[in-house]
């Protein structure tokens, strides 16, 4: 992962519970919409088969990594598949002790304030806020006020409509999963909701 070009667009588009059936129109239709960077959950059915044929198809035009993942054996997995960054839902202390000391870019999860702090201190690219909407956008704003420097990745709930309160607040990136790459839409191989729904996303980032 370019962590200067995520930075750039800082929009990441979440994975979960796809099928191998589907990886390669998908991938396909992500790249079409101008989205740069997505992950993969460990916790899907052949998570690291996903993640070596989406690394396969999108020959470098998308940034691919690992979310949900829980231990060293899924970490090396992920990596073993191609992923180039990794994204925890808390904080996992030797997931993150692999990531630094080899320089790959890791999103650790974390909630409170604390934790926030400790992920990091632990040497985080940026810390994952999840789940977002339980704290709203003003939750960002307050983290900055001692926290300014620590880099913040908006997680759950996140919107069209409300993502650049939580850009003005304090985010300094955002992410989305269900809400556009819902099941039913995948199952019926309805990929134009899909690239319509991103699209609404970038419109809005770059419209700011």
């Amino acid at each position: 992962m370019d962590v200067a070009s995520f930075k750039k667009l800082p929009i990441l588009g979440i994975l979960r519970g796809v099928g191998l059936d589907t990886i390669e129109p998908l991938v396909e239709a992500i790249i079409s919409t101008g989205l740069e960077t997505i992950e993969i959950t460990m916790n899907t059915n052949r998570a690291a088969d996903l993640i070596r044929k989406a690394v396969e198809v999108s020959k470098k035009r998308l940034t691919i990594g690992a979310g949900t993942v829980l231990s060293k054996e899924s970490l090396e997995s992920a990596l073993d598949a191609g992923a180039t960054f990794i994204v925890t839902p808390v904080l996992i202390d030797d997931v993150m002790d692999y990531c630094t000391n080899n320089k790959i870019p890791v999103f650790p999860g974390a909630f409170s304030p604390l934790e926030i702090y400790r992920a990091w201190n632990a040497g985080a690219t940026m810390v994952k806020v999840f789940p977002a909407k339980s704290l709203g956008p003003e939750y960002f704003k307050e983290i900055k006020g001692p926290f300014n420097q620590i880099k913040l990745l908006a997680c759950g709930g996140v919107t069209p409509e409300n993502m650049q309160t939580y850009f003005s607040q304090g985010a300094d990136a955002i992410s989305f999963g269900a809400s556009v790459f819902r099941q039913e839409w995948i199952q019926a191989k309805d990929f134009e909701s899909i690239k319509q729904s991103i699209k609404r996303y970038l419109q809005q980032f770059k419209s700011s």
